[in-house]
């Protein structure tokens, strides 16, 4: 199960980057905006658009198969992962500055998942051993 854990986040964190790197791309290529037909026939013309839409439709489906096994306070703020890949990415592909405050969200949110993470595994093991310690009739 664990493994499966694992698997699905990354597929998250992948499909949620897809479509945030996509939707950069979509808007760099659909400049300038000027909001009128052929502002749309940028936008759609774009192929970064679609992986977008295959992004978000492809986290959409990974996170709800997802919160049907996982515990949600740690699946919850696994789902943050992506705020850390997408800041990676952009440092590389967009020129982005990787600042304190940057690397200390990220921080923060790994260390977030990893508390809950601890806490879930404590509560866990904490049921498993309260029903044998139950007195017998």
């Amino acid at each position: 199960m664990k493994r499966f854990y694992i698997l699905g986040f990354l597929a998250l964190i992948v499909f949620d980057t897809l479509a945030q790197v996509s939707f950069k791309f979509a808007s760099v290529h659909a400049e300038p905006l000027t909001m009128d037909a052929a502002w749309l026939v940028r936008v759609f013309g774009a192929p970064w658009i679609y992986g977008a839409f295959v992004g978000y439709i492809g986290a959409f489906f990974t996170w709800m198969t997802l919160l049907k096994y996982a515990p949600v306070g740690p699946a919850f703020a696994a789902s943050h992962l992506e705020l850390i890949s997408v800041t990676l990415i952009s440092v590389w592909l967009f020129d982005d500055t990787l600042t304190l405050p940057k690397i200390v969200g990220g921080a923060l949110i790994i260390a977030g998942i990893l508390c809950l993470a601890r806490s879930e595994d404590k509560d866990s093991q904490q049921v498993e051993v309260e029903p044998s310690q139950a007195p017998a009739s």
